[in-house]
């Protein structure tokens, strides 16, 4: 694993990824995240693919106290994106962030596929995997946040 580092605190987290080990971790933590269309971009001429999303404080959960954080993410080295299930137009589009995967193609280049609620989706295809997460501020209170229970999940084997 690549995580570098995994700083907490007042600040929050900040770190790279550089493998799928990494960017397991970078989902966990933006998993359930909600975001607007119009806060993200994609910047050929730097080949970033950005946004900004405010995600669960999933340690703040564990301890009773859920919070959410706004965080910033991008990834690097993008060729090219494609949207699915979705148009550009409306940069008011409520969107909600479930899983951040990557399968590569010609390694180290890939596609890493952002999966959104309601079947939705934006593909980057990428020359090989390099993102970075950062909190961009404190932690607020929340009422709600998502629950995912599994108890009642079944696993193979």
């Amino acid at each position: 694993m690549t995580l570098r580092p995994a700083s907490a605190g007042p600040s929050g987290l900040h770190f790279a990824v550089l493998d799928e080990e990494d960017l397991g971790v970078m989902s966990a933590h933006l998993q359930d995240a909600d975001m607007k269309l119009g806060d993200m971009a994609f910047l050929p001429r730097s080949r970033h693919f950005a946004l900004v999303a405010c995600r669960i404080d999933w340690d703040n959960v564990a301890i009773g106290q859920p919070a959410r954080r706004e965080t910033g993410f991008h990834f690097s080295h993008v060729r090219h994106v494609r949207r699915i299930g979705f148009e550009q137009a409306d940069p008011d589009l409520a969107l909600q962030l479930l899983t951040v995967s990557f399968a590569a193609t010609d390694a180290p280049a890939g596609d890493v596929l952002l999966t959104f609620a309601g079947g939705r989706m934006i593909k980057l295809d990428v020359d090989c995997l390099e993102a970075e997460m950062r909190d961009l501020g404190p932690c607020w209170a929340v009422d709600k946040h998502p629950r995912h229970d599994l108890d009642d999940v079944t696993l193979p084997g």
